[in-house]
């Protein structure tokens, strides 16, 4: 074997290791298809290793206080910021998201959730409840134990840290699967938490979900999971985890979420609008992606010109420069799903108004390239209005009623999110509160804000993520009835 690099190696109880059977899985850099780097492919021994070293660690990170942990977390957080650049370029060179949007929302994210949840680990609190005259009845919060998260492609650091912070604020150690086709930055967050977190506390495996993401889940010593994904396998992960023992699994899955466009609506500001909802900075590889365009008839015709004209502005290209619009698709078997999805549009008879194919030049020769796609006429009857695509296609239909909009909007089995666009306040609250979606804009298009709860309804998942309340969904409630 090749010489082994602590950049090629995985983080189990403060070390840097490799697999135990010396398996590698190479990562592919999606703009040229040429090989990038190597990760160790953990197997269910590596993750009974994981499970050991943090259930060694948990106690004595339960154990310090509050504010012990917030100082530890908040070292962290310098940590990754100081490697920022680092983590970015990495990142950008394995996702293939475009840098500009990366430098500003992944690793600062990142960083500003550990600090937010390192704030809040001191507020953590239980009830005093009066239900007798002659005792006290009281609850008190403790941490599961061991807890693992497994990673999406899109955004591996941001949701590797950002989405643990509240289970190390409370006193859980960390297991993490990056996901298999983009893990490179894992390799630079496993040296990064080697440094600086007490061994054990963070762990990073390394793996595909056959093998390394099923044993994390069989294992009986982890009761506490979280998944970003989709609804398939969100739903093979309770199957398996159901199949072991009794575990609490939160899940943010897949969205199709409907942009509802009233008819007071300026056209520019709507086009500019739908253009950041769909995520084109990461070829629309989003659960959150607004990809339903949903406009009214009276400006239907204008809305649709005015992003058919943008979407034919976006400029794809390597995606480490800061001119580039569009990157290329995560992987060869994604982007194969997307062809899918379009040849599908095209049977059922939607207008393809733009792309759909690779971009011509001999730049795009190589790599997993797919032009910006925009669709009209998409009724809800078809394929491409049910179905995710989770890529740069954006479905635009039309409505005249507002009860034709609700439900057409509600008229698919997912619930993540929704935008709704409107002058007029009073209409637009009352659609969002007929809108079956857990994150619902008005006047606003794909933001995450600090503190405020994210998840979806129906086929979307279960459980709030990134607001205060995350903290307790990685702790037990105790209940305490003091005889006096």
């Amino acid at each position: 074997m090749d010489r082994v690099t602590e950049a090629e190696r995985m983080l189990i109880g403060g070390e840097l290791v490799t697999g135990e059977t010396g398996e590698w899985a190479t990562s592919i850099n999606p703009a040229n298809e040429e090989p990038i780097g190597r990760t160790p492919v953990a197997t269910r021994a590596d993750v009974d290793r994981a499970v050991a070293a943090a259930a060694e660690a948990w106690p004595k990170w339960a154990a310090r206080t509050p504010m012990e942990r917030a100082e530890v977390m908040n070292r962290f957080a310098d940590a990754v910021a100081a490697r920022a650049d680092e983590i970015l370029r990495v990142e950008v060179t394995d996702t293939g998201n475009t840098i500009r949007p990366m430098r500003m929302i992944d690793v600062p994210t990142a960083v500003e959730s550990l600090r937010y949840f390192a704030g809040l680990a001191p507020d953590l609190r239980g009830d005093t409840i009066p239900a007798t005259r002659d005792h006290l009845h009281l609850t008190i919060h403790e941490p599961y134990g061991v807890v693992a998260r497994i990673a999406p492609f899109n955004h591996p650091v941001m949701f590797a840290v950002a989405r643990t912070a509240a289970a190390l604020a409370v006193g859980n150690a960390v297991i993490v699967k990056p996901p298999e086709t983009s893990p490179l930055s894992a390799m630079v967050l496993a040296e990064i938490a080697r440094d600086v977190l007490p061994p054990g506390v963070f762990n990073i495996l390394t793996g595909d979900g056959r093998t390394t993401g099923d044993a994390i889940v069989r294992h009986p010593g982890i009761k506490r999971i979280a998944f970003i994904g989709s609804p398939e396998t969100g739903r093979a992960i309770q199957r398996a985890a159901a199949e072991v023992t009794v575990k609490h699994v939160s899940l943010e899955l897949g969205g199709k979420n409907p942009m509802i466009v009233f008819p007071d609506c300026d056209p520019d500001t709507i086009a500019a609008a739908a253009i950041q909802g769909m995520n084109f900075a990461w070829q629309g590889q989003s659960c959150g992606s607004l990809s339903r365009l949903l406009l009214h008839d009276d400006i239907h015709d204008r809305v649709l010109d005015a992003v058919a004209a943008r979407v034919r502005a976006l400029r794809m290209g390597d995606p480490l420069s800061e001119d580039t619009d569009v990157g290329p698709i995560n992987s060869r078997g994604h982007i194969e799903r997307i062809l899918d999805h379009c040849r599908n549009a095209d049977a059922d008879g939607a207008r393809r108004i733009h792309g759909g194919g690779r971009p011509s030049g001999t730049q795009f020769e190589r790599g997993f390239w797919l032009e910006p796609t925009l669709y009209a006429d998409v009724t809800p009857d078809m394929r491409l209005w049910q179905k995710e695509v989770f890529g740069p296609v954006l479905a635009v239909g039309r409505w005249r009623d507002f009860d034709q909009a609700v439900a057409m909007a509600n008229s698919t089995e997912y619930g993540l999110t929704a935008a709704i666009w409107t002058n007029d306040m009073k209409a637009g609250l009352r659609m969002a509160r007929k809108i079956r979606s857990g994150h619902i804009w008005v006047n606003g298009s794909s933001a995450h804000y600090l503190g405020v709860p994210f998840g979806g309804m129906k086929t979307s998942g279960v459980g709030r993520e990134e607001g205060r309340d995350e903290m307790l969904t990685y702790c037990e409630s105790k209940t305490i009835n003091i005889i006096l």
